[in-house]
């Protein structure tokens, strides 16, 4: 534990004799009573969350919950809990309690991962100070956010592992080692919380996958076997046919083989969706189409993918397919997760180049669905919750572009667009 602005290391202990309730029993038992009470408060929220997460098909409201009631029990003005990406450069989830959506909008996007909120992600011991400016860490505010002063950061620690932090600000009295405490053990409860939600999304699409390959060797094994002994059954029967007049069996036969055949086909191309998705094996339409059974499974959503490109259209180079493929898998999550969608389609096209000199055009993802449906403009959510901040950043490193087109109760559609190999790119009036 390392505060900052208190005494040092080498400052001799504070006597009991300038305490004066130091000697006072009434004193002693009070703040024994205070302290019991934070306790029974943790333990109620840490047993709310835990049942929480029973009954709600999705994390991040049991995560909001946690987030107020830790700013309650500790009495800080403002509390947020952050987790990182995969790529450690930015949020996953960074969930606040004490702002309004109003002055969060007014805030803008959130920061990438750095300064003090980095420093909670790659530091095991909790962090305290009565003012977060003197710290040598500390970088920048924008405008519209609130000026703080006092600062307590607690990892959230999985097995050794940072996998967030709480981040609360702005106690009158500043904190002290008993927040740290009190933080500290709600912390390793949310770790394991998201943990927990993590391991059990894992396995469900593990479970998914080991029972489309199950299914995958059941139909090779058994129905492509029976097919191909009836095929050559019939073909016997058509060159052994007899009668007066033949003909009318041996076309029947033969109609028979072509729907025999027809049945093959088909029976090849389910087991070969049935396989997992490879970007480089199948190519970005594949992947996509074997990821939507994959999802329309696990979710009950029928999600739906079409190639909208004519025969003669440019392809993305395979970076390029690569960062459409990531933008259709968080679009997918969130079309899923969190709009409450009945169907969900995914459409691949071509964009024309915009200019003559411009040759090659653009290849376009577009993922809609018919859900809740949000404002783009309220970066309250959409730069916090639904991870569009590093899609658009993803399409602006490729030299593409990133839309979206949603509003309240008329689904959402996302739009991500990257140049074809020999394109020039986006015009300079999108840039």
């Amino acid at each position: 534990m390392r505060p900052v602005g208190g005494p040092s290391s080498d400052t001799p202990p504070v006597s009991d004799a300038h305490d004066p309730d130091a000697h006072d029993p009434d004193a002693h038992r009070s703040a024994a009573h205070q302290s019991s009470a934070h306790e029974s408060a943790a333990l109620r929220v840490v047993t709310e969350a835990v049942l929480g997460l029973a009954g709600e098909p999705s994390l991040e409201p049991v995560l909001e919950r946690l987030v107020q009631a830790v700013r309650d029990l500790v009495g800080a003005r403002y509390a947020a809990l952050g987790i990182p990406d995969e790529e450690g450069t930015g949020f996953d989830r960074f969930i606040t309690s004490g702002m309004s959506d109003e002055l969060i909008e007014a805030i803008g996007p959130l920061p990438r991962t750095h300064g003090l909120l980095a420093a909670m992600l790659t530091d095991p011991e909790p962090y305290r100070t009565d003012d977060i400016r003197a710290d040598p860490r500390f970088e920048w505010w924008p405008e519209a956010h609130p000026r703080m002063r006092s600062f307590l950061g607690v990892p959230l620690l999985f097995k050794g592992d940072i996998v967030g932090a709480f981040y609360l600000t702005d106690k009158d009295s500043g904190f002290d080692e008993a927040d740290v405490d009190l933080v500290r053990g709600l912390a390793a409860h949310a770790a394991v919380l998201i943990e927990n939600a993590r391991l059990f999304e894992a396995s469900r699409e593990r479970s998914i996958a080991e029972e489309r390959s199950r299914l995958a060797r059941d139909l090779h094994d058994a129905l492509t076997q029976r097919l191909f002994g009836l095929n050559l059954t019939l073909e016997a029967a058509a060159a052994t046919a007899v009668g007066p007049d033949p003909a009318p069996t041996v076309e029947a036969i033969h109609l028979a083989r072509g729907l025999v055949d027809s049945a093959l086909v088909e029976l090849r191309t389910l087991i070969f969706e049935l396989r997992p998705p490879a970007l480089e094996a199948d190519g970005l339409l594949g992947a996509l189409r074997k990821h939507a059974e994959l999802l329309s499974r696990a979710h009950g959503v029928p999600v739906t993918v079409t190639d909208a490109r004519p025969p003669a259209a440019g392809r993305p180079g395979a970076g390029g397919e690569r960062e459409l493929w990531r933008v259709a898998e968080e679009a997918l999550s969130n079309a899923l997760r969190h709009a409450g969608a009945s169907k969900v389609t995914v459409t691949v096209a071509e964009e024309a180049a915009a200019e003559p000199d411009r040759s090659g055009g653009r290849t376009l993802l577009l993922v809609g669905d018919d859900g809740v449906g949000f404002d783009p403009a309220a970066r309250s959510i959409a730069s916090r919750r639904l991870g569009l901040v590093s899609m658009r950043e993803r399409m602006e490193a490729a030299g593409g572009t990133f839309e979206i087109v949603s509003a309240a109760g008329r689904g959402t559609t996302v739009r991500a667009a990257v140049p074809n190999e020999g394109g020039a790119g986006r015009p300079e009036a999108d840039q």
